[in-house]
């Protein structure tokens, strides 16, 4: 059977990491790894390649930034020759983003088999273009793999054929076991200066928190608060340096005395800084999981979250975006002592779940 794996941003390395290294175990499964080049730079895609023990891509699509429409169109465009020329069995897919869609829609509409890994997960939220990209791979795909039970409900509310859908636990969590204990080994810490606890991880990337000025206001007070008790570590996205450039605030970030920004970091450094971090502020839907599992308070800077099992069974807090929300949160979370947890199957062995139902399935 010949699988092409598709990935495209930085939270689709980590998610295809686990599956391309079980794919290896099994000589019946021939995998070509397409990169559309949705993330390019070295931080946040290079770097991932080589400390995940991922292969170089077959091909890269070097698509680069864009317009959601501009993006998609030109994956769509440079994927079909892709197919065209391959004739694979079947594309496997993980998450959300742009190139998720638009490798999808092509692919279906060459009558070729669409795998969707981390399928069923919804924020209800059409505002966010990852919940329209997760609604629409979900409708097209053959075969779906899910994370955590909302998801199950959430394809059966659907109507799609349960036939089609499998349970199957959380691949970025087998990708966090692989490589907890190299990651223990970082020297990041020391190279910030900082001890365990002692600090906060911040991270935000989605539009509509750094897009509009006045929502990126209001968490930035928030920071200007926690940054009095803790030192903040801001591994800032390049956009979202832009953003706040655009929106005034570059100089004001720059002047808080115990925020440190810092370039975008590599999976192993920023694995080590979160599993030592006394709390994570984030707008990630990842670092909600990778939290749980390490037992880090996670303060989610959103109104909604797809990944309901974080704030169930996880450590994860959804605070929404308002000053007194965040810093109300943050309060909670360092008055408790926060344990690790772990929901059900994110026992670091859901890619070989996949591969197992991918060899029998057809």
């Amino acid at each position: 059977m010949i699988i092409i794996h598709v990935v495209g941003a930085r939270p689709n390395f980590v998610k295809i990491a686990s599956i391309i290294h079980a794919c290896r175990q099994m000589p019946a499964l021939q995998s070509v790894l397409v990169h559309t080049g949705q993330h390019y730079s070295h931080q946040l895609s290079d770097s991932f390649f080589k400390e995940l023990d991922i292969p170089e891509p077959d091909i890269n699509l070097e698509v680069g930034s864009g317009s959601h429409a501009w993006q998609t169109a030109q994956i769509m465009m440079r994927f079909e020759p892709v197919l065209l020329e391959k004739k694979p069995d079947a594309i496997l897919l993980v998450g959300d983003v742009n190139s998720t869609v638009a490798c999808a829609l092509v692919a279906a509409k060459l009558r070729i088999r669409v795998i969707h890994v981390e399928a069923g997960l919804r924020s209800f939220d059409r505002s966010m273009p990852e919940e329209i990209n997760r609604v629409l791979t979900d409708a097209i795909s053959d075969l779906l793999f899910v994370t955590e039970p909302s998801g199950m409900e959430n394809l059966r509310r659907e109507g799609v054929d349960g036939q089609k859908v499998h349970f199957v636990g959380n691949v970025m969590i087998d990708t966090l076991e692989r490589h907890r204990q190299k990651a223990a080994q970082s020297n990041v810490l020391t190279r910030l200066g900082l001890s365990p606890r002692t600090f906060a991880v911040v991270t935000l990337h989605r539009p509509s928190n750094v897009d509009d000025p006045v929502t990126f206001e209001s968490i930035l007070a928030a920071l200007e608060l926690i940054q009095r008790d803790l030192t903040v570590v801001f591994p800032i996205h390049p956009r979202t340096q832009t953003q706040s450039q655009v929106c005034g605030f570059w100089d004001r970030i720059k002047a808080l005395e115990n925020l440190l920004t810092i370039e975008p970091l590599g999976y192993l450094d920023f694995l080590k800084l979160m599993s030592e971090a006394r709390v994570v502020v984030t707008d990630s839907g990842g670092i909600q999981e990778e939290t749980t599992i390490l037992g880090v308070p996670c303060l989610t800077v959103r109104e909604n979250t797809e990944r309901p099992v974080t704030l169930t069974e996880g450590t994860n807090q959804l605070v929404g975006t308002s000053t007194e929300g965040i810093i109300a949160g943050y309060r909670r979370a360092m008055e408790k002592e926060t344990l690790p947890r772990r929901p059900a199957l994110w026992d670091g062995k859901a890619a070989i779940r996949v591969v197992h139902i991918l060899l029998n399935h057809w």
